[in-house]
């Protein structure tokens, strides 16, 4: 059953971009309109997120993250098919200098971005690098055929998909050469037992993984934040921002607050391309 189903999925991903969006369109009727997909959820992280927005704002930038996620969806499924001259010309990239600043320094870089629309397309950034390897750390995902589906999506133009559980382990055993990139989703919400640090983001008491800043500290790698916006519909871009110590060298979890910092400058700028209907603040109130 998994096979066919993919089968299918994959038959459509090759339908146009013009026409996927068509099921776009039909999919923000269907969730934002009859179903309310999230709709609490969604409406209650915009509210604390946003206090100084009026209803009428809220309500708008709801109804435009319901459009940008349907685009998502459809623009990941295309993913299966895509080529890179069509991520090319989809996806473009400016300050890519900071990557041959790094490299000369002989340091592997750890790129970082959060849910912002669509970091799925990302997966076309490899030509770009001046690197030899690449890798994207992701969350396993239980059914092991679609695991290795989305796995093989992700990595058809030459990035290693790289399961979070063995990130440690294979970045300390990597040299620090300045021949590796790493792409880190760094936003999510930690499980309940593995909340150790928390900040303030978006007026918000959160939590947040800091495991990266102790890893790009220990191997003293580059750290480079990946600032994307919708310019369009199905037309993005990526400013790519180094992340340096404000002082001689990083202080603990300095990293975490400086990327966090400018994702929540990303998000303010383009509030309704976020992942919203993310339960992001489910642990916020068990700090002591």
């Amino acid at each position: 059953m998994n096979a066919i189903f993919y089968f299918i999925i994959y038959q459509i991903s090759r339908l146009p971009l013009s026409v996927l969006y068509v099921f776009s369109d039909c999919l923000f009727f269907l969730l934002h309109t009859i179903i309310g997909y999230r709709r609490n959820v969604i409406r209650t992280n915009l509210k604390k997120s946003f206090p100084d927005k009026s209803q009428h704002e809220i309500n708008a930038i709801h109804k435009e993250f319901y459009k940008n996620f349907c685009d998502y969806l459809v623009e990941t499924l295309k993913s299966f098919s895509i080529s890179q001259k069509e991520l090319d010309e989809r996806f473009t990239y400016s300050n890519l200098e900071v990557f041959e600043e790094i490299k000369a320094e002989n340091k592997n870089v750890m790129m970082m971005c959060g849910h912002v629309f669509n970091w799925e397309w990302f997966i076309g950034t490899v030509k770009y690098l001046p690197t030899a390897d690449s890798a994207a750390v992701y969350h396993k995902i239980k059914n092991p055929f679609w695991d290795e589906k989305i796995n093989a999506m992700r990595g058809r133009f030459g990035t290693k998909a790289l399961d979070m559980k063995d990130v440690l382990r294979f970045m300390m055993k990597t040299p620090n050469d300045g021949e590796t990139a790493y792409l880190f989703v760094a936003d999510q919400s930690p499980k309940k037992s593995a909340i150790h640090y928390y900040i303030n983001f978006l007026h918000q008491n959160t939590p947040v993984f800091n495991g990266f800043d102790k890893i790009a500290q220990r191997k003293n790698m580059g750290v480079v934040y990946c600032k994307t916006e919708k310019r369009k519909r199905g037309h993005y871009h990526t400013t790519f921002i180094r992340i340096k110590p404000q002082n001689e060298k990083f202080e603990e979890n300095e990293i975490v607050h400086q990327f966090f910092d400018l994702l929540e400058k990303n998000i303010q700028q383009h509030p309704s391309n976020w992942l919203w209907s993310h339960k992001r603040w489910k642990y916020a109130d068990l700090q002591k």
